[in-house]
């Protein structure tokens, strides 16, 4: 279910920049070290990832019931993405000046979700 001011998923601003938050993601992976890279590091880009793969995938569906599914699925794989790299943090792996910048695009995107999903009455 879409909304019909835009013709295409990759129109909408809210997969727009979860494409920018998904590759600072993958940026920030980049720094933890080996031993990460098939736990954390999978795991960050596997929730990064999901964010604007579920927002494409709902754009595709034929109901807006099944169009808020996704969003609601994107917007929980943001969460999951911001305790993981919290935990980074929290475990000395990243500083939270590094985070900054991935942390806010996060949290505009999650916004952007919300507001969607109360427009369309799923919030």
């Amino acid at each position: 279910m879409a909304d019909n001011r835009v013709d295409d998923f990759k129109e909408l601003i809210v997969w727009k920049r979860s494409m920018e938050l998904a590759k600072a993601a993958y940026a920030l992976t980049k720094r933890l070290p080996r031993e990460e890279n098939y736990a954390l590091a999978d795991q960050i880009r596997r929730s990064a990832v999901s964010i604007p793969s579920n927002i494409a995938e709902g754009y595709g569906r034929t109901t807006t019931k099944e169009y808020a599914r996704f969003l609601s699925i994107a917007r929980g794989s943001g969460y999951e993405l911001e305790t993981q790299i919290l935990l980074c943090v929290d475990l000395g792996y990243f500083k939270e000046e590094e985070t900054v910048h991935t942390l806010c695009l996060g949290k505009e995107v999650s916004k952007m979700l919300t507001a969607i999903l109360t427009k369309i009455g799923n919030g």
